[in-house]
């Protein structure tokens, strides 16, 4: 037993170090609000996961993988999504630059801050929205959980999974609030914005365009 949550432990740590949409997201608004804001797309996500991990564990995620029409609609809303949120940010690295230098501060709502709360929601959506984190869960779980315990397993194994996520993805939001005075001066602020959108929209062409 303890070979197998090992065996886990190391696939789970290398699926959540390899970037994909989740950490751009959380780069992203980690350079727009700050570590908070980081952080609440952290949790957002492992929300997210922790969400997929129940559907998995009673069957409803194997249920959506199944069906045609609910993959792809899923599909259509997490791609446009992504599109979107990676478009904001191609829109905010066109824009003209502002005058100074960024703090280590979050930014206030006033001057563009982004929210914690909104940052949550964008977490929670961006996540949901992937259907692909039903095939990935519905792979990976039930060939690590006991059998003896059921769902119980599943469920216990899901939830270590978003603790992981949660405690990398926080991780990268504390070290680019570290690093925003440099990050924050406009030539660099505009080419990360427009490298985190090409990001993003990229990533959400890809979902657009993948197969089951």
């Amino acid at each position: 037993m303890l070979g197998q949550l090992l065996a886990f432990l190391g696939v789970a740590l290398v699926v959540i170090v390899v970037p994909g949409p989740d950490t751009a997201l959380t780069v992203r608004n980690a350079l727009a609000g700050g570590r908070r804001a980081g952080v609440a797309t952290a949790a957002g996500v492992a929300a997210g996961q922790a969400v997929w991990t129940v559907a998995t564990s009673v069957g409803i995620a194997e249920l959506i993988q199944a069906s045609e029409p609910a993959f792809l609609v899923m599909k259509a809303v997490g791609a446009a999504y992504l599109v979107a949120l990676g478009l904001q940010s191609l829109w905010s690295a066109a824009r003209p630059p502002d005058k100074g230098l960024w703090t280590t501060r979050p930014p206030s709502p006033a001057v563009g801050g982004l929210l914690p709360g909104r940052a949550l929601r964008q977490g929670v959506i961006s996540n949901l929205a992937n259907p692909k984190m039903a095939a990935f869960f519905l792979s990976l779980l039930p060939q690590f959980a006991s059998p003896g315990r059921g769902a119980g397993g599943v469920v216990l194994l899901g939830l270590v999974f978003c603790l992981m996520t949660f405690a990398w993805l926080a991780l990268y939001s504390a070290v680019v609030d570290r690093a925003r005075v440099v990050l924050g001066r406009s030539r660099v602020r505009r080419a990360l914005d427009g490298l985190s959108g090409l990001v993003l929209v990229g990533f959400g062409a890809r979902l657009a365009l993948q197969q089951r």
